[in-house]
């Protein structure tokens, strides 16, 4: 049997409750900017929510803090096609495939699906603005290899 291979700077482990208890419907996970992008040098948290559904319902995926995204709401949520119950959801999706989706949306927004409206207009209207501010989020958030 093949093992499957870990992704670089990737994490996702179920959180721990108040007693230490696993919670293995709420997983704690990170997500490293992708090289060669203004989200290099970045390790973003992200909580992954897994439905009484699941794998039949898509788990909800939220960072923590709120990134700021055009395609991440204010709360966090993210917005992703693939995690839409009613639009591009698979039960088959794995938690790595999920957590690539999710990088990749981060330096390639979907323009036809806003939603955190300053993040967009910036976008659309000063994208030398936005990736300045994209920066600073970087720095908010270092990917430490320690």
């Amino acid at each position: 049997m093949a093992k499957k291979k870990p992704l670089f700077g990737f994490y996702a482990r179920p959180s721990r409750n108040r007693q230490g208890v696993r919670d293995m419907k709420k997983w704690e996970c990170g997500i490293p900017g992708k090289a060669g992008t203004m989200w290099e040098g970045g390790l973003f948290r992200m909580m992954m929510i897994f439905p009484d559904e699941y794998p039949s319902k898509p788990p909800k995926c939220q960072f923590d803090p709120p990134l700021f995204h055009p395609n991440v709401f204010p709360s966090g949520t993210v917005c992703l096609s693939i995690l839409d119950s009613k639009e591009s959801w698979s039960s088959v999706l794995s938690v790595k495939e999920i957590l690539l989706g999710v990088q990749e949306l981060l330096d390639n927004p979907n323009p036809e699906s806003p939603a955190q409206s300053k993040a967009y207009h910036l976008l659309k209207k000063d994208p030398a603005r936005y990736r300045k501010k994209i920066r600073k989020v970087v720095r908010e958030n270092p990917f430490n290899r320690d």
